[in-house]
């Protein structure tokens, strides 16, 4: 019975469901009775606050041993002590998000493990900006959750720019589901019941100001994350200062954030192209094996954007991203879009120089030469 109760409560905390068995297989091959589950709950000065099947304890791990918000860990009981919990092992993730906190690959941090669905907070009253958006949905896509996004404060505008606001995220985020909601009304929180079930774990993530704490709080058992004003020029202010996992009241568990200014996808190769997919897709089809997506004749998206039918910005927020997550020098991904708008100018004045070559405009040409002498 005690045995039944533990998996129980363990199984609300995250720990193995259905056919996936990973981390009891994991934990089983440590062949030592005295190294029980545990999820990491919360992290701060060299300890962590884990959440067993029973209560919650603090716990050290050694210095060098990378612990995240939402690991499951081993952990065991000192045996001089008997008070004292350490991790032993850090159980393999099926999900991480990282994000850059350097210049090179090495540098990253993990912001949140084995997460099922990020919840993408944009607020509808701010400036929804389509370059974040996108950096958002690639890291996600790379982490391997699932995005949701939440276009919030929904009661701030009109139906009218509501709609025209989830048509321009909808736009930017293919494939993904987009929720406008409202954490003082209520409205759009229902479509969200799926991914705050017991046993899910989601991550909010967005710019300061995006509604993110306030929606958490909602959504929370105890609603006690604090929340902060807006600027003047529309930007928020830091509110959460720790990540940390609360309960939900449906059941499921939620990672806070820091809002995020700076938004690296140095390594997110992989995530940059599923948040591009159509783009993937055309490019398959580009005459040249290594097309630079500029101004090749055959390349497929350069005639999309020709012809109407693919935004030019998403096609240079394309190119951009997928240098930027391969290089440890954003600034040549940056050179690289700038180039592309160079070459894209001179073939215009090209165009137009050779169509004023007529008769007409050489005879006019000649006559103005003669009147500026």
């Amino acid at each position: 019975m005690t045995d039944i109760v533990v998996l129980q409560g363990l199984v609300s905390l995250g720990w193995d469901r259905g056919w996936d068995r990973r981390w009891a297989v994991a934990l089983d091959g440590l062949s030592d009775p005295a190294v029980t589950p545990a999820r990491v709950w919360r992290v701060d000065r060299g300890l962590c606050t884990v959440m067993t099947a029973t209560g919650d304890v603090r716990a050290g791990f050694e210095r060098g041993t990378e612990v995240a918000v939402g690991d499951w860990v081993g952990v065991v009981r000192d045996p001089a002590t008997l008070s004292r919990t350490r991790i032993v092992t850090v159980l393999s993730r099926r999900s991480e998000l990282r994000r850059q906190t350097g210049a090179s690959a090495a540098t990253s941090q993990i912001v949140a493990a084995n997460v099922d669905t990020v919840l993408l907070c944009d607020a509808v009253d701010g400036s929804l900006s389509s370059g974040h958006l996108e950096r958002f949905l690639a890291l996600t896509w790379q982490s391997g959750a699932r995005p949701v996004v939440c276009v919030t404060k929904s009661d701030s505008v009109s139906s009218g720019q509501l709609a025209a606001a989830v048509s321009a995220v909808a736009a930017v985020a293919r494939g993904v589901a987009v929720v406008a909601l409202s954490s003082k009304t209520g409205d759009g929180l229902d479509q969200l019941a799926p991914h705050l079930m017991e046993g899910k774990t989601v991550a909010l993530l967005g710019l300061s100001g995006s509604g993110k704490s306030t929606l958490a709080n909602v959504l929370s058992v105890d609603g006690a994350l604090p929340t902060g004003t807006v600027r003047r020029d529309g930007s928020g202010r830091h509110t959460t200062t720790r990540r940390e996992m609360v309960r939900l009241r449906a059941g499921g568990l939620l990672v806070d954030t820091p809002g995020m200014r700076a938004l690296s996808v140095l390594g997110a190769r992989e995530g940059v192209e599923d948040a591009f997919a159509d783009l993937e897709s055309l490019a398959e089809h580009c005459l040249y094996p290594k097309c630079s997506h500029t101004i090749e004749p055959g390349c497929e998206l350069v005639l999309a954007v020709s012809e109407g039918t693919l935004d030019p910005r998403r096609l240079d927020s394309w190119v951009r991203l997928k240098a930027e997550a391969v290089s440890d020098a954003p600034a040549a991904a940056r050179r690289g879009v700038a180039e592309r708008k160079t070459r894209k100018k001179a073939k215009v004045s090209g165009r137009r120089s050779r169509a004023a070559q007529t008769p007409q405009a050489a005879q006019a040409g000649e006559a103005g030469t003669d009147f500026d002498r």
